[in-house]
């Protein structure tokens, strides 16, 4: 499918003629060309048929593939090449007697019954109002029409064919991908999509369908050596995770870790089980400081969180996990204080010795990373000196949050959480830390989080 949207065409889709949730058979499906690639994640240890199955179910695909033993890919159209059943002949880690693949083959099940009963079923969303680009009746010479066309029914096809937006103008369904000439950056009146014929002729609802914009999930170490060894280093908590998905989706490279996390493995990262060192990665995570540490790397890039916000989430990683919440027990334990005692100082020192240490840097505060995750994103690409181009880059925005959410449990806000004493204690290292960037001609802290 060519161009800004592509057509849904019902023969697009090869579904199994096999009952819901079971065994398909075993395929070849590999790189980057590769049919199953939606969601991926691993498991060195515990990888299951109904793991893998339940993963796919969150992500409202309809196939699940297992590779290696280890490794679970879904998508909603089978593998063009079948193996013989003998060739998937590795066990799942986790479940003896199971079949789960080879080094290079997938052992492919249905997902079945789970995709309607999956508690944590993710859903199409509203992206919103936009202008009908230029070329869109030009590209589509024959869309999906429906005289009694709805919103689920358009998003439910597009997701079928693993499209990620589902566009609706009046009876007609389009599906497709963010492009420059249609980047959803021009929302306009809600009500210009549900005015008159006429009136919405000209406009489109726009919706984000549960599938992955696959266009950016393929990911390989470096071709070479890194020339320039890269730290992306910050303070716990200040999102470094989720700077490495962006930087993984937008480069297409691996990044690296200076320690292990198996947790983040699991979720994709597979640089993780790379050696810090190796110079295989486009930039290797680190929460170091000190001269020594610091001094390692030649370059760096350097994410600053407001310490509330860091200090909170780092406290919930340590009780609960990368996506779970402290209890109120942890809360209201001696824990707490003495950890924003100890955690808070190191939070401005780590800041202070990249400023004197480091040899090359760019600083990137994370709420304006947020704010702005286009902008930002070029900088860190263009720092990392890898050329993007923008349909990758609109490609990352779609898939922006990854499968980084906290789950269960309630966030604790910084009000809530923090005594006199330690906005007191939080507020110098604020004043000390912003006078410093200021000094080496940075742009200062994030005004909505620097003490009057």
């Amino acid at each position: 499918h060519g161009g800004f949207l592509g057509e849904p065409s019902p023969g697009c889709v090869r579904l199994a003629q096999s009952p819901p949730g079971s065994y398909v058979g075993c395929f070849q499906d590999s790189g980057p060309a590769r049919t199953l690639k939606g969601v991926v994640f691993y498991d060195l240890r515990k990888m299951t048929v109904a793991g893998c199955q339940e993963a796919c179910a969150e992500w409202s695909y309809v196939f699940a593939g297992l590779q290696d033993g280890t490794e679970c890919y879904c998508g909603n159209r089978l593998p063009k090449r079948s193996s013989g059943a003998q060739e998937c002949n590795r066990e799942c880690r986790g479940e003896k007697g199971s079949v789960c693949g080879a080094p290079g083959r997938l052992s492919v099940y249905h997902v079945g019954g789970l995709l309607l009963g999956s508690s944590r079923r993710r859903t199409s969303t509203y992206r919103g109002c936009f202008p009908v680009p230029s070329n869109l009746t030009a590209t589509l010479a024959t869309p999906l029409s429906r005289p009694n066309l709805t919103v689920d029914s358009c998003c439910q096809l597009c997701s079928s064919q693993e499209f990620p937006l589902a566009v609706v103008r009046g009876p007609e369904c389009f599906c497709g991908f963010p492009t420059p000439s249609f980047s959803l950056q021009d929302a306009v009146d809600a009500a210009l999509c549900a005015g008159s014929p006429e009136a919405a002729a000209n406009y489109c609802a726009v919706y984000q369908t549960p599938v992955q914009d696959t266009r950016c999930t393929d990911r390989s170490f470096l071709p070479a050596k890194a020339q320039v060894f890269v730290a992306l280093s910050s303070f716990p908590g200040a999102g470094n995770t989720w700077a490495r998905h962006l930087i993984e989706l937008a480069t297409g490279f691996y990044t690296g870790s200076y320690y292990f996390d198996g947790t983040l493995y699991n979720k994709g990262f597979k640089g993780e089980k790379d050696h810090w060192r190796s110079r295989r990665t486009i930039c290797v995570k680190t929460h170091e400081s000190g001269r020594r540490e610091i001094e390692m790397f030649d370059a760096a890039i350097l994410l600053i969180r407001n310490p509330y916000r860091s200090l909170v989430a780092e406290f919930n990683r340590k009780c609960a996990g990368h996506l779970g919440y402290a209890t109120d027990k942890n809360w209201k334990s001696r824990e707490w204080p003495d950890f924003v005692t100890s955690y808070a100082s190191w939070w401005s020192s780590h800041v202070l010795d990249w400023l004197k240490y480091g040899k090359r840097l760019l600083v990137v505060h994370y709420e304006d990373l947020r704010r702005s995750l286009l902008p930002k994103l070029r900088e860190m690409v263009a720092f990392l000196n890898v050329s993007v181009t923008e349909e990758r880059l609109l490609c990352v925005e779609s898939n922006q949050e990854g499968s980084f959410r906290r789950l269960g449990g309630r966030a604790r806000e910084p009000e809530q959480a923090f005594t006199a004493e330690m906005r007191e204690l939080i507020d110098g290292y604020i004043r000390t830390v912003d006078r410093a960037l200021r000094d080496r001609n940075w742009n200062g802290l994030p005004t909505e989080y620097v003490p009057r």
